[in-house]
């Protein structure tokens, strides 16, 4: 069952929360490369060094407050990719299950023509289920696995790439 979650913009308020979340994820050793604590000064700089091309969303229960987030980052700075952004989507752990991240990627895909996108790609690691779950759900298909990509505690960890195409340059043509 899904959540009534209202999805908007982010802001320097939002910055406790978006920390509290990631940091959740980061507890799991599965969800990202990341690691440390990111209190809210430091998400608080993270959003202000953002370009407009990098947008973050807060999606927000009535109840609960922010419990979810998710972001779209250029994937490269060379010009020939300024179509394609990496996309992020981290729910809070209670509020896991609950359609919440999906409502959140939909989110993502419905803005990303709007910041110029035309291609999102998402990098998961193989143990994060719930994410491959998500992106293959959302229409995104897996395109290899990037061996020993980064390190989790000191231990190489593989990532799984995923891409959907959002019109322009669908199938390899423009």
């Amino acid at each position: 069952m899904a959540a009534d979650v209202t999805i908007r913009q982010a802001t320097p308020a939002d910055a406790d929360a978006i920390g509290e979340i990631y940091d959740e994820a980061i507890a799991t050793g599965i969800a990202t490369f990341a690691s440390g604590t990111h209190g809210p000064a430091e998400r608080r700089a993270w959003l202000a060094a953002r370009p407009d091309t990098a947008p973050v969303f807060v999606g927000e229960d009535p109840a609960d407050g922010a419990i979810a987030w998710s972001a779209l980052a250029p994937y490269s700075h060379r010009d020939w990719y300024s179509g394609v952004a990496e996309y992020t989507v981290y729910v809070r752990t209670e509020a896991r299950a609950r359609g919440i991240g999906a409502q959140m990627l939909s989110h993502l895909i419905g803005i990303a023509p709007d910041h110029g996108y035309w291609k999102l790609v998402g990098m998961i690691l193989p143990e994060n289920t719930a994410g491959l779950r998500l992106a293959e759900q959302a229409g995104f298909r897996v395109v290899g696995t990037h061996e020993a990509h980064g390190r989790i505690d000191g231990r190489w960890r593989n990532v799984t790439l995923v891409e959907r195409h959002l019109g322009a340059g669908e199938g390899g043509s423009a």
